[in-house]
């Protein structure tokens, strides 16, 4: 019998179509999707960790903005029980929204909003250059679920729009490449910088 996700959807048949990300998203499916840290000490650990999970994990704890935290911790203060039901219902209400499979959305839009450049500094005879870097594949799927979480949160801070349908929102425009997605945004942004400092 197959292991639905959520004991409601299935993962069979979703192909990760970007090559350079094909090992490091992972869709072995869990009905519980919460392994509590279980492979954390191993180096690449992340790529054993479940997509859906990784959601749920950042979910928990956004990440800094301008270095505050205001605006997740209006909704969520690490509570991984609330993190979980937040993920659930969106993938609900995804599903109910698109009529496909949300686990398939939810691959693809992580996948188009991957970034494939970004700029580091280069400090050279005490000037300093920006010099565009491929990232990481690692990287690219950590910046493009931080993107999106991050988004969601600020845009249901002192909304009267709940934090399940800014996230549905968002996922579902970098699944269709919208530019009304704040992840596809800062990707195209990120990637005309690099490009202007090759």
């Amino acid at each position: 019998m197959a292991i639905l996700v959520f004991n409601r959807w299935s993962v069979e048949g979703i192909i990760v179509q970007d090559l350079g990300l094909k090992g490091y998203i992972n869709l072995e499916p869990r009905i519980v999707p919460m392994t509590g840290g279980k492979s954390a000490k191993f180096r690449f650990h992340k790529s054993n960790v479940f997509i859906v999970e990784r959601f749920i994990n950042r979910i928990m704890n956004s990440g800094h903005r301008a270095k505050k935290h205001e605006i997740s911790s209006y909704h969520i203060t690490g509570k991984g029980l609330t993190a979980y039901g937040i993920m659930e219902k969106t993938l609900a209400l995804m599903e109910q929204k698109t009529n496909e499979n949300p686990i398939s959305v939810l691959v693809k839009a992580v996948e188009n909003a991957a970034p494939r450049e970004e700029i580091v500094t280069i400090e050279y005879g005490g000037a300093k250059y920006p010099k565009a870097v491929e990232v990481a594949p690692q990287r690219r799927i950590d910046q493009a679920v931080k993107n999106m979480v991050q988004n969601s949160y600020q845009k249901a801070f002192n909304s009267r729009k709940s934090m399940v349908a800014c996230l549905t929102d968002e996922i579902i425009n970098a699944y269709q490449k919208s530019g009304l997605s704040g992840a596809i945004s800062k990707k195209l942004e990120l990637e005309r910088q690099s490009d202007s400092s090759r």
